[in-house]
């Protein structure tokens, strides 16, 4: 009964002198309406897929709406049981020992956050990957990336979250219950065991990993784009290279503003360990960040379409007064037009029949 690895009695020696307290009736609130937000949020980017889906089936955009709808499905199971959980756990006035004697819904709820923590940052630089790929090798990745390797990627990605979600388990290292005692995810307290660190500097490096990777892609594909943008002097293409360059922006800014505080928390208990000075306030507010880019994650991704764009740039120019970009007629896909602008920039037959034929033909 004394042993503090006992699944029966894990994280319940925090609940007696905690000192994060939390409004009941203001957390529910805020725990409801953020279930409900992304709830609403993925099924409405979930349906925009599927009708994407029945209408383009286009080789070259097949892999983004596999990745795209892997990501918001995660979120939107993310949203359900992780939030359904909390609500409980703060419905039960946060009574751990009343209704978690035998740790598991604990060890299930930590099992979660750490799955539906890793499991959106992998898709994000996965995602990235892909329209770098798309962007810089067109005729690489119309042969190569078909829609059973991009299966097999999003198998991949999510059988290496549950694997970094059971190790603990595997380990027979109970999840904790934190100081606030509304979730529970490692040891973040008194931290001294190796193995302990250990974990929290895992989900902190391949969070960050994941976050460099989009980073750096993203930044990659956003210069292509517009070294094919300014080397072209086609019309057609460029108001996706506008769309494309805008979404990247907003991606890459979303995931670093929500998750790097937490996964920065976290590493720096890691290496600190019982010499950290993160509070309970600093990680709880850090963790509702984080919630946050599974709530924004489908409006970034999929949402934040050509329509919005060209009615913002109205509006923007209606306030401004002061004529910024010659929009053009929107085409159906934004991957498929600038993948052709690229191959056709980058190939040395093609552009010596620029002269001879518009591109405008090369889609008939």
């Amino acid at each position: 009964m004394n042993s503090s690895k006992s699944p029966g009695l894990a994280g319940f020696g925090i609940l007696k002198n905690t000192t994060c307290h939390t409004e009941k009736k203001i957390s529910v609130f805020f725990s409801i309406i953020f279930m409900t937000v992304g709830i609403l949020s993925n099924s409405l980017a979930i349906a925009i897929l599927m009708k994407a889906y029945q209408r383009f089936r286009q080789k070259s955009k097949a892999s983004f709406l596999l990745l795209a709808s892997g990501l918001v499905i995660t979120d939107l199971f993310g949203h359900l049981i992780n939030g359904a959980i909390a609500v409980f756990v703060y419905a039960s006035d946060k009574d751990w020992i009343r209704f978690n004697q035998s740790n598991i819904l604990c060890s299930v709820f930590g099992i979660c956050m750490v799955f539906f923590g890793l499991c959106p940052l992998f898709l994000g630089s996965v995602m990235a990957v892909e329209r770098c790929i798309g962007v810089t090798k067109p005729i690489f990745h119309s042969t190569k990336m078909t829609s059973k390797h991009v299966k097999m990627m999003l198998t991949m990605v999510c059988l290496f979250a549950v694997l970094i979600a059971l190790l603990p388990i595997l380990r027979f290292r109970a999840y904790q219950i934190q100081a606030s005692r509304t979730w529970c995810f490692y040891k973040t307290e008194h931290v001294e065991d190796w193995e302990d660190r250990f974990y929290l500097l895992l989900f902190s490096c391949l969070g960050l990993l994941a976050l460099a990777i989009s980073f750096l892609c993203n930044a990659v594909t956003g210069i292509t784009l517009l070294r094919v943008k300014f080397r072209s002097q086609q019309r057609q293409g460029r108001s996706h290279h506008f769309e494309m360059i805008i979404q990247l922006l907003a991606i890459m800014c979303v995931s670093c503003i929500c998750w790097s505080p937490f996964l920065v928390s976290m590493a720096r208990i890691g290496i600190n360990a019982s010499r950290s000075k993160e509070n309970c306030e600093t990680i709880l507010f850090a963790l509702r960040m984080a919630t946050w880019n599974q709530i924004l994650d489908p409006w970034v991704y999929i949402l934040l379409r050509k329509a919005v764009l060209k009615n913002l740039y109205k509006i923007t120019r209606g306030c401004c007064g002061v004529h910024i970009i010659n929009l053009h007629m929107w085409e159906l896909s934004s991957i498929k037009n600038s993948l052709k602008v690229a191959a056709i920039s980058e190939s040395p037959v093609s552009s010596k029949q620029i002269n001879l034929q518009p591109l405008s033909s090369t889609g008939q």
